[in-house]
């Protein structure tokens, strides 16, 4: 079975908004007042959306603040059993023996 790659929420910000409502990086740096630099590091996949960011792009798209944080940490949760998965498949249920 083939694994499907890890989706960054900067995808999602370029694929799902920011393309198809014909928005620039620059645009939403300076309708949300983030740095443009910032703006693209997302959409390069190289930062992470942070709970300022959450709050900013969820006042600008009409959305949650959870669901920008909720892509940011399904992300990281599953890069992370990605680089570790030995070493978590490694640690075992614990049962209290009596």
């Amino acid at each position: 079975m083939k694994r499907i790659p890890n989706i960054h929420p900067g995808s999602v910000l370029e694929e799902e908004f920011l393309v198809p409502l014909e928005i620039s990086a620059y645009r939403l740096a300076k309708e949300t007042n983030i740095p443009q630099t910032r703006i693209s590091q997302i959409i390069k996949k190289k930062r992470s959306i942070t709970a300022d960011t959450a709050i900013r792009f969820s006042k600008f798209f009409g959305t949650t603040p959870q669901f920008w944080l909720g892509l940011q940490n399904d992300y990281d949760l599953e890069e992370e059993m990605l680089k570790k998965k030995k070493e978590f498949g490694a640690i075992h249920y614990f049962k209290k023996v009596v």
